[in-house]
């Protein structure tokens, strides 16, 4: 499925796009970024990972992230993406990027090159997936406050929507269709 932004801004001559995988908690996110990475040659990027130690107690307790809380972790990644941007590397990075704000400041960073994947996900298949995960910082208490903090991809931002549920052969069929050339010949 493609949705808002489907094909939006690709440009076949961009050489090393920064892709991000975006969407709630439970959409598959790494999965689909890691293979993604793999796809188009690129190095990946766990956005959790850039969560400071508050952030992830503060989840782990079953509480809800503000617009206060993510700004050391939007700052962290803008700073890993600004430094993939300027080197000239390509890089996917999955991170839940709700919020239309936090990949306008991650697309800043980027500068044009800066594409998004949205995994499109419901909130039951979201609840169902998350409380079976182990081993995630993440409880499934909190997937409602996800969904009330997202805002889906806009029309004017490059990157396209696919159902998180879809086959994951089906998502990089298209996403290779879709995302801004690597340059590493391994995109068609």
């Amino acid at each position: 499925m493609t949705g808002a932004g489907a094909g939006a801004g690709i440009q076949a001559a961009e050489e090393s796009p920064i892709v991000l995988v975006v969407g709630v908690t439970g959409s598959g996110k790494t999965t689909v970024g890691k293979a993604v990475a793999e796809q188009l040659g690129l190095e990946f990027v766990e956005g959790d990972d850039f969560h400071p130690a508050a952030n992830v107690a503060k989840m782990t307790a079953g509480h809800a992230l503000d617009d206060a809380d993510r700004e050391p972790w939007l700052r962290a990644l803008a700073d890993r993406i600004r430094h993939s941007a300027a080197a000239g590397e390509g890089l996917v990075v999955a991170c839940s990027a709700l919020k239309r704000a936090y990949r306008d400041k991650l697309r800043a960073a980027a500068g044009p090159g800066l594409w998004c994947l949205y995994l499109a996900l419901d909130r039951d298949t979201a609840w169902d997936r998350v409380s079976r995960r182990t081993g995630h910082f993440m409880p499934a208490q909190l997937v409602d406050s996800q969904f009330e903090t997202l805002e889906p991809l806009e029309p004017d931002e490059p990157g396209m929507t696919m159902d998180a549920t879809a086959a994951l052969a089906t998502i990089l069929t298209r996403v290779r269709a879709a995302v801004p050339r690597s340059g590493r010949g391994t995109a068609p």
